[in-house]
């Protein structure tokens, strides 16, 4: 089994010293006996814009790589089989993982999944992020009103694609799209 901590151990030093926060890191994909190839996402976000651009992906990728692979040279197997390296930007319905994750984003719409039910044997909650105070996160749900829960209970949580949320999220780096129109009209 892939050791998703031991990987995060690995990636965070290599996107801080890019200046980058580490957002999340998950394998996913199926294994040996599967079609699908296994996936090592990396989400990553510069602190100032909350995203990244197609350079700071690049960048990120080949210090990952290289990090992994000089682990693999010395004996240290991470994933056990093939793998594709995906990183990313979090992107603006982006998932929260982080304690600061649920402050930033309070009065936000989420959908979290819980490992544990709560109100009435609900494992799937959708509605406003309230926020967090200690470990306890709050969300008023659609369904079951204001409910709290351990941050440690949530499964995955990210936000919802919403007008108010596109209107709050810092806008995109759009440099360089001109250069790359021109040259796919060539």
């Amino acid at each position: 089994m892939t050791d998703i901590a031991r990987i995060a151990q690995i990636v965070e030093p290599e996107a801080k010293a890019l200046g980058f926060d580490l957002v999340r890191v998950i394998v996913f994909g199926k294994s040996e006996v599967g079609d699908e190839e296994v996936t090592l996402q990396v989400m990553a976000e510069r602190p100032e814009t909350g995203q990244l651009v197609i350079e700071d992906c690049a960048a990120l990728s080949h210090r990952i790589s290289d990090a992994i692979d000089a682990l693999e040279d010395q004996g240290e197997v991470l994933i056990g089989e093939a793998y594709r390296l995906e990183v990313s930007s979090p992107g603006i319905d982006r998932p929260l993982t982080r304690e600061k994750d649920f402050v930033a984003w309070a009065g936000h719409e989420a959908r979290v999944a819980l490992k544990a039910p709560v109100e009435g044997n609900r494992k799937s909650l959708q509605g406003d992020l309230v926020g967090i105070d200690g470990e306890t996160v709050t969300l008023i749900d659609k369904k079951s009103g204001q409910v709290s829960f351990p941050l440690d209970d949530i499964h995955s949580a990210k936000l919802v694609l919403t007008d108010r949320l596109i209107a709050a999220t810092r806008p995109l780096d759009s440099s360089g799209v001109d250069e790359i129109l021109e040259e796919q009209e060539d």
